[in-house]
């Protein structure tokens, strides 16, 4: 059933709430950081960090990190909210519980191998390229409630990206263009039109570490759409995201190293 005109112009104005909230604002930060860049260096001289040490002191360090992340997710927790408000469940309907954990673990852990790989191929290319800034995963003073708090970290990125770019955006695409669904059925060139543009946007809140990552992690978008069309659940693509975050937060020099590529 096509829904109402006036019910697809709320979808949209929720749509575009959203994203200026949460992804859609750290895309336009990410593009403006990117240019100021350009203007001061090369990025190859640069370096940058997505966590870092908030204050000198201990208890405000850790205050500020864990609120970071609880903030952080107040989206994910609207976008739920507004699924329910519409008498839907978005757990059942995006798969996102704990319903098929052996597969769901397996899909998992698949792609963060596969993503994790090709992660570390662009960084090689870009940095040799002089296209990506030095990554700094994590510049945290270390704790006893350091790995913790990242780990918190790795959640609050796999579920705020995963939740909205994936399984939010391709719910509320299909409500306010319904034809998406139909052309599912018939053949893949509309939907992947979605997954262009969600993967665009995923790369584009990523430049802030140069063209590098916002290349690589736009591919991510796209294989992780392609899984999510597959599977229709988007716990996988969580749990695949948390795996490579934690890694890169708990082990990033460690991972270099083991590749021989401690020397970007």
């Amino acid at each position: 059933m096509t829904a109402p005109t006036a019910d697809r112009r709320f979808y949209g104005w929720e749509v575009g709430i959203v994203l200026a909230l949460s992804l859609g604002r750290s895309a336009i930060y990410a593009v403006l950081n990117l240019a100021e860049r350009l203007s001061i260096a090369p990025l190859a001289d640069q370096t940058a960090t997505v966590q870092r040490s908030r204050s000198r002191e201990e208890f405000y360090d850790f205050s500020f990190q864990v609120l970071d992340s609880v903030f952080a997710l107040a989206p994910v927790a609207l976008v739920i909210y507004l699924v329910f408000l519409h008498g839907d469940n978005p757990f059942r309907r995006w798969g996102l519980d704990f319903r098929r954990p052996g597969r769901d673990w397996a899909i998992g852990a698949g792609l963060f191998t596969l993503i994790g790989l090709g992660t570390l191929a662009v960084y090689f290319a870009g940095r040799t390229l002089g296209l990506t800034t030095q990554i700094i995963p994590a510049d945290v003073t270390e704790y006893w409630w350091s790995a913790p708090v990242l780990l918190l970290a790795a959640l609050r990125h796999s579920l705020l990206e995963e939740v909205i770019m994936i399984a939010y955006l391709f719910d509320r695409a299909r409500r306010i263009w319904p034809q998406l669904a139909s052309a599912q059925a018939r053949g893949p060139s509309a939907v992947w039109i979605l997954v262009t543009a969600t993967a665009l946007l995923r790369g584009a809140y990523h430049l802030y570490q140069g063209f590098g990552p916002g290349i690589g992690n736009a591919l991510m978008g796209v294989i992780f759409a392609a899984v999510y069309l597959k599977y229709g659940r988007v716990m996988p693509l969580v749990i695949a995201h948390f795996l490579l975050d934690a890694v890169a937060f708990l082990a990033f020099p460690l991972v270099l190293q083991t590749f021989g590529l401690s020397s970007l």
